[in-house]
């Protein structure tokens, strides 16, 4: 987890699509979003949060493939604060582990 984050980056996610749009309802929590393709915009009162993904070629670490999903953030009318506060439970509820 970070310590803030601006008002736009992008990341790289290890799951498909299909995992996405499935774990994508928890992160968020009850806020309302909409999902047009391979974007969603998230309703963050005050402002707003615009997701747009693209499938990428799998990370290949010698005999094991990762899928890869290219996410960019686009947090509109919120402040470092509220980002913070989104970004904490979204990145918690993403989080997956091995071992």
């Amino acid at each position: 987890m970070q310590s803030a984050y601006a008002e736009s980056f992008v990341r790289d996610m290890g799951c498909t699509e299909k995992e996405w749009l499935g774990w994508l309802p928890a992160a968020i929590g009850e806020r309302p979003w909409t999902q047009d393709g391979a974007s969603a915009r998230v309703l963050i009162e005050p402002g707003a949060l615009r997701l747009e993904w693209c499938v990428q070629e799998p990370r290949v670490i010698a005999l094991m493939r990762m899928p890869r999903l290219q996410v960019a953030f686009r947090f509109t009318g919120l402040d470092g604060a509220q980002r913070y506060t989104f970004m904490k439970r979204f990145d918690l509820y993403m989080q997956r582990g091995g071992g």
